[in-house]
């Protein structure tokens, strides 16, 4: 064996080492749960489920998190209603387990989630309400 074999077989040990070093750690886990697009498929709000919270993206950005279901759920069928007022087609599709966490949430508060998502709207108009005012 050569002396030059070694010493790149050594230096490939090394590079390969330094490449498991950088690589950052997974971390935890993602799971998409709903989509927003507009007509030609780009995503404008999204849910994902992440360390057992819901977290809400809109536009690109973090928008909130959450352990309410039915709340993001409500929001983004909120920004669904309010980008089809102003004009733009989108197609809202979520999963069966945001779905069903949402309406087994507000089932246990002894409401439906269309009396739920009616209760935050109209909390959510009187915040916007108040801020107009200050």
């Amino acid at each position: 064996m050569s002396i030059n074999s070694k010493i790149r077989r050594e230096a490939k040990k090394r590079s390969a080492s330094k490449k498991t070093q950088d690589k950052p750690s997974a971390g935890p886990p993602i799971e998409p749960h709903a989509e927003l697009r507009d007509q030609q498929g780009q995503l404008l709000a999204g849910i994902v489920r992440r360390d057992g919270e819901w977290v809400l993206g809109l536009g690109g950005k973090i928008a909130g998190n959450t352990d309410s279901a039915a709340h993001v759920l409500a929001m983004i069928q909120r920004a669904a209603v309010l980008h089809e007022k102003s004009g733009t087609p989108v197609r809202l599709t979520f999963s069966d387990a945001l779905r069903d966490a949402a309406h087994a949430e507000v089932a246990g508060m002894g409401m439906s989630f269309e009396a739920f998502a009616a209760a935050l709207e109209e909390a959510m108009k009187g915040d916007a309400t108040e801020s107009a005012k200050a």
